[in-house]
């Protein structure tokens, strides 16, 4: 039923002409991808990728939105959102990537299976259209495990996986919170450009470092990664870090900004 309630949502918006189009999924030659839906005809075409094993079907939509809000500024867009999405709009309309009197969110949470996968802390959005809530869940076993190590044997760990680094810049690429004009991991200085093997860890703490405040746990990077390497858990550390100091979690106080982010905050 959530997918016809997604339709149906859909169609009224299309059809009140309150947006310029509705960024989803749909599968075409047997294939699930981002299509901006612009007719309520076009709609039958709607995947949910409900029937592909968790994580077949994710793209980073408001990777999308955020381009099309660049191109079309006086433009009203929808997005199929689930509580990562929604996470990631909450800290882009704060970095003002976003207008959000020109956007609107379809929100449907996210499958049993797909919460435990990602240990996702809030795995449904504020406002779906319809659907269970299931339960967060657990910490990331991965992460304990990597806690339960000495010092030693935790930086051995990281070490053996960023060796495998071969520097594509999927993780950069696909991830829906890197907007930067100009990106400090091609910065000539930083990261030597066409160099193999990577600079380890400086490539990958870097890119931790930047992602404070912003990272929205929503996975992305890790599977994009050819290299298999377990990003996602270093994101989580870091985020648990923050909160502890701070408070703060990214996407989930509308009006409240990273304490890192503001000045004179000590």
């Amino acid at each position: 039923m959530t997918r016809e309630k997604v339709i149906d949502r859909a169609k009224e918006l299309l059809g009140e002409g309150k947006i310029k189009g509705f960024i989803a999924l749909r599968e075409r030659n047997g294939h699930v991808q981002p299509h901006i839906f612009t007719t309520v005809e076009e709609l039958t075409a709607l995947n949910l990728g409900d029937k592909k094993r968790p994580g077949d079907a994710r793209y980073p939509l408001n990777k999308l939105l955020v381009e099309l809000s660049r191109l079309y500024p006086e433009g009203t867009f929808a997005v199929l959102v689930r509580g990562c999405d929604e996470r990631g709009i909450v800290e882009l309309v704060k970095w003002h990537q976003l207008d959000p009197e020109r956007l609107v969110t379809v929100g449907i949470p996210c499958a049993e299976e797909l919460a435990r996968a990602c240990a996702c802390s809030k795995p449904y959005p504020d406002n779906s259209v319809e659907g269970e809530k299931v339960q967060p869940a657990s910490r990331s076993p991965l992460l304990e495990g990597v806690e339960g190590k000495s010092l030693e044997d935790r930086f051995q760990f990281w070490m053996e996986h960023f060796a495998r680094c071969v520097k594509c810049y999927g993780c950069r690429n696909i991830c829906p919170m890197c907007f930067c004009q100009e990106c400090s991991l091609e910065e000539g200085e930083l990261i030597q450009k066409g160099v193999l093997p990577t600079e380890n860890p400086i490539f990958h703490l870097t890119r931790a470092v930047h992602m404070i405040g912003r990272c929205i746990d929503c996975g992305l990077c890790e599977e994009a990664c050819p290299a298999d390497i377990p990003i996602r858990a270093l994101y989580k550390k870091v985020a648990e870090i923050v909160a502890a100091e701070t408070g703060y979690r990214p996407g989930e106080n509308p009006d409240e900004k990273c304490p890192y982010n503001v000045y004179g905050v000590s």
